[in-house]
């Protein structure tokens, strides 16, 4: 005769093999039960029928749980995604537009004072000017040596173009300085999203993924728990043939 025992919470008596044990179950099962029923002890007994019932509130605990953290992050996330405390600036766009005549006019200075362009015209020049005023090439001799008018527009030259390269430079600064502004705010952005992201990626390895574990070993244990009444009934029903 197979052993029996009575349900702690219908009192009607079952096969052992219909129920466990209380100490045959996890601690929040234990927990759960003793809560509904203060008095059962290790040895109590409960009765699969009932016992399914307390495994989906437990299922459905850890799937609420996992739903409403997801639920946050989410939440946490798309309020990230809409922020608009920021725009994406295109600084050369930006700075082009805010160009004036003289701005323009010093970059260009700028740009040709320091290309190969300007050094070997500039070197051509005073050759041909110290030529022309040394051999008096074309019988022209307009500024003998030491070339006092020749120092003169180099002064000149030199006195204008420093102004001139000098405002570029400010210019230069200026769009560094609003391209720092604008990465700042770019990667403070990325940096908040990604640690939300981050968030949840751990969310989804250290809870959801082993509740889920969790729920198919318990799935697991109910099928195997099926499997056995069903055994036992074929058991029963081979005695009786």
């Amino acid at each position: 005769m197979p052993k029996t025992a009575q349900c702690l919470v219908d009192h009607a008596t079952y096969d052992m093999v219909d129920g466990m044990t209380l100490r045959e179950l996890d601690q929040q099962l234990q927990t759960a039960i003793h809560q509904a029923y203060p008095a059962a002890t290790p040895t109590s007994f409960i009765c699969s029928e009932h016992l399914v019932g307390y495994r989906m509130q437990k299922m459905d605990r850890m799937v609420a749980k996992d739903y409403q953290q997801n639920k946050k992050i989410n939440h946490r996330l798309t309020q990230i995604m809409q922020k608009n405390t920021y725009q994406v600036v295109d600084v050369n766009r930006q700075l082009e537009n805010s160009l004036t005549f003289g701005q323009r006019v010093a970059d260009a200075v700028a740009r040709f004072g320091g290309s190969w362009a300007f050094i070997i015209s500039f070197v051509s020049v005073m050759l041909l000017w110290m030529l022309i005023n040394v051999v008096q090439l074309f019988g022209m001799r307009f500024d003998p040596y030491p070339f006092i008018l020749l120092n003169l527009f180099l002064s000149m030259v030199a006195a204008i173009q420093a102004p001139l390269i000098m405002m570029s430079q400010n210019r230069a600064a200026e769009y560094d300085r609003l391209q720092a502004v604008n990465d700042f705010r770019v990667n403070s952005k990325s940096e908040e999203e990604i640690r939300v992201l981050h968030t949840k990626v751990d969310h989804l390895i250290q809870q959801d993924e082993p509740n889920m574990l969790e729920i198919q070993k318990m799935q697991t244990q109910m099928l195997g728990e099926i499997q056995a009444q069903v055994n036992e009934l074929r058991r029963l029903q081979a005695r009786h043939h």
